[in-house]
């Protein structure tokens, strides 16, 4: 005859842990995630600019956003770009040399400068200064339940705290990219004087020749697209935060790290689409 469960078998076959997920099962959640990531992110990119069709617009904002970018970003990006100008022409010149054609390197670096390293040399520094503080910003704003209260007082929080922060950035950055452009120039020019013995005048003359105007567009039309992606990703970041102050450190970090990388895969497929382009449309 059987003998019935005791309560203590009973308990003990309750507290079974459950089977842990599969390898499968892992990696369908982190796809899951990811896709539902890209959706909320183009959701909120599209608003962003949606918002500009009708009002009520947020002047003051815009304004207090462009400073905070632009003339907050400057310093780093001009001293950074003249050093960028500099170490090229120390390296582009050290090899010319050897062939005796030094008088070439004021074609080289303005080439480089302005088509790629001044626009992505200044995407990633001010993803760094910028996305990372309007993730750290707007997380802080929702821990704290102001973007509740902002709802509650009829207020779209995407009205008002995203889009000044993407339209600045859009606007901003093309203007310190060509800022770098021409400290870099600056000290290329400089560097060349002193290190390679050409003449001021010479290296200026053949840097501003060896330019197009389908150079100069590259490098603008990049710094649009750089800059719209830090700032969405930044009020994206922030926007989504969980987990309370510590939900606002980790949105900071992947506001930076995921602009970073989103604006280097971009600068690919943004070079091959101008090189393309290139002759054909400007």
């Amino acid at each position: 005859m059987a003998v019935a469960d005791s309560p203590f078998q009973i308990a003990a076959q309750e507290s079974k842990e459950p089977a842990p997920p599969t390898v499968f099962e892992q990696l369908s959640a982190a796809a899951k995630r990811t896709i539902f990531a890209v959706q909320e992110y183009s959701r909120l990119s599209f608003r962003s600019l949606a918002n500009l069709v009708g009002g009520p617009y947020y002047i003051q904002d815009l304004l207090e956003q462009m400073d905070l970018i632009g003339v907050g970003s400057l310093p780093i990006v001009l001293l950074t770009g003249f050093f960028i100008g500099a170490v090229m022409v120390l390296q582009t010149g050290s090899q010319f040399t050897r062939f005796g054609q030094t008088a070439l390197t004021g074609d080289v670096v303005a080439i480089a400068l302005v088509r790629e390293l001044g626009p992505t040399i200044t995407g990633l520094l001010v993803a760094g200064r910028c996305a990372s503080g309007i993730a750290s910003e707007l997380g802080s704003m929702l821990v704290t339940e102001q973007v509740d209260a902002m709802r509650a007082m009829g207020t779209d929080p995407s009205r008002k705290l995203v889009t000044p922060r993407v339209i600045a950035s859009f606007l901003m950055l093309p203007l310190l990219a060509s800022l770098a452009d021409f400290v870099g120039l600056v000290g290329g020019s400089v560097i060349s004087v002193l290190s390679l013995r050409l003449d001021v005048t010479q290296f200026w003359t053949r840097a501003i020749d060896a330019l197009e105007f389908s150079d100069v567009m590259q490098g603008l039309g990049k710094s649009f697209v750089f800059g719209f992606i830090l700032a969405t990703v930044g009020c994206y970041k922030g926007l989504s935060v969980r987990g309370g102050t510590q939900g606002v450190g980790r949105a900071t970090t992947a506001a930076v790290v995921v602009s970073s990388v989103l604006i280097i895969a971009a600068d690919f497929f943004l070079s091959k689409i101008a090189l393309f382009l290139s002759g054909k449309v400007f």
